[in-house]
């Protein structure tokens, strides 16, 4: 078996790596250095920032909603960290004379969500799913979640910036 990396090889680890790094520090209490309440000593409790009790219900994009233009990646790095069990909500206009469809795409792997690669893509929300209440997708597993807009074969995703990654974290009651 030959081990040798190509150069895409070697650039898919060192992104997968930057990108884990990246979601890490989206925990805004983890970059911020040690804190010795964590360990049950110390000043107090820790509590991560956006900890709540119970699972939450996250507008993607917030009041902005799902559309081409708007920069979910960094949405989501500053909206972070999401937790196992919160509800993304994609909201979204319905196709019209007036507006372009939009839908919601699972991206199986690092590689299609850098390429916009939408070949292996599972379609979770067509066109019209994302009307009134919008489509809802639970974050129920631990695992990358790689989104996008499939329309116009990826160009929303490609030159709309409209994807976005997200990793749940446990949520963990003290």
């Amino acid at each position: 078996m030959n081990m040798e990396f190509t150069g895409s090889r070697r650039l898919v680890i060192v992104l997968t790596l930057a990108s884990l790094l990246g979601m890490s520090m989206g925990n805004k209490e983890w970059g911020s250095g040690f804190n010795q309440s964590a360990w049950g000593w110390g000043r107090g409790p820790y509590h991560p920032q956006n900890q709540t009790q119970g699972p939450n219900k996250i507008n993607v994009g917030g009041s902005e909603n799902w559309h081409f233009g708007f920069n979910y990646s960094e949405w989501a790095f500053k909206n972070g960290p999401f937790y196992f069990n919160d509800t993304l909500v994609f909201k979204y206009d319905p196709p019209s004379n007036t507006t372009f469809p939009h839908s919601v795409y699972l991206l199986p792997n690092l590689w299609s969500y850098l390429n916009c690669d939408l070949r292996r893509a599972k379609m979770i929300a067509n066109a019209t799913q994302g009307g009134g209440e919008g489509f809802h997708f639970v974050l129920n597993r631990w695992r990358p979640y790689y989104f996008a807009c499939g329309e116009r074969n990826g160009l929303h995703c490609r030159d709309g910036r409209m994807k976005f990654m997200v990793v749940p974290y446990f949520r963990w009651n003290h």
